[in-house]
């Protein structure tokens, strides 16, 4: 008798997590379900982590924040950055992070994201109230532009203070990563055949690599947040790393949406060391 109600138990339980509509589910890059702690342990050993969001997911955003708090109360010294900021932009954020300037002044000037005030905001504060230092790694978004109209050699002719704010030039380039490929192919199938296309997000992926690099050294944990893309399949940014500073331990992270988070899809495997799995009925941010 005690058996079987310690078995009818055992189902009950069972049923009930059965039953529960869990939000998100952590994998490896083999399609194995990990804890959220694993993720955390392996991320502490690493000098770069790069959290790849989908902009408008609110669990990725959470997540970037809670990782941050967890490393963070690790002790190891640490620093943060964003493609979300751009890098002409970098006093502006040290002067608003080391209240020289007002939250107002900061909104106004800093070119911020829509999505700013939910999603951003909190890691700004979490790095103002700890006195961490933030990157402002992206390239401003006129010289992407300038890529994209008509490729790497316009930016040859910048004054020397503009190309301060992007990656050395002529930045190495590979048109046959897949990352690039599948743009270009995007591109090809919506009637549009421009080989810079590619071109403007290589020099934002090198651009953001570059400023990670510049900040991040071995006993240092340096976490960006970036959209997936730009660090998908070990490509993006991590290759632009690997070319600038090789030496570094990096751990990718990447969000992606499903029908259901029971188990990882095929088409998600491989894709980061960690792969966070949100339903794809999710609210959005925006």
């Amino acid at each position: 008798m005690k058996k079987t109600l310690i078995l009818f138990s055992a189902l009950l339980v069972f049923s009930a997590f059965r039953s529960d509509k869990p939000a998100y589910r952590f994998f490896n890059s083999d399609g194995k379900p990990v804890h959220y702690k694993k993720v955390v342990n392996t991320a502490e050993n690493a000098d770069v982590v790069l959290f790849g969001e989908l902009h408008n997911n609110p669990i990725s955003h959470w997540f970037e924040l809670e990782i941050t708090k967890d490393l963070y109360a690790d002790k190891k010294p640490m620093v943060l950055g964003a493609e979300m900021f751009e890098h002409d932009n970098q006093l502006l954020l040290n002067e608003y992070l080391t209240g020289k300037i007002s939250k107002k002044s900061f909104d106004a000037q800093a070119r911020l994201w829509p999505n700013y005030k939910t999603d951003y905001h909190p890691l700004l504060s979490f790095a103002e109230k700890h006195h961490l230092p933030f990157i402002a790694t992206n390239i401003p978004r006129r010289y992407a532009s300038v890529v994209f109209k008509n490729g790497f050699e316009a930016l040859d002719s910048l004054s020397q203070e503009a190309k301060s704010y992007i990656a050395p030039l002529p930045i190495p380039y590979d048109p046959d990563l897949k990352c690039y490929k599948d743009m270009l192919g995007e591109m090809k199938g919506m009637g549009h055949s421009s080989a810079n296309f590619p071109k403007a997000q290589a020099i934002k992926d090198a651009t953001m690599a570059w400023f990670i690099a510049q900040n991040a050294q071995k006993g240092k944990l340096f976490i960006h947040f970036n959209g997936s893309y730009h660090s998908d399949n070990y490509q993006g940014i991590v290759w632009y790393l690997k070319k600038y500073k090789p030496e570094l331990k990096i751990v990718t992270i990447t969000s992606v949406e499903q029908v259901s988070v029971d188990s990882l899809e095929n088409q998600y495997r491989n894709r980061a060391d960690f792969i966070l799995a949100v339903p794809e009925s999710m609210t959005k941010t925006y």
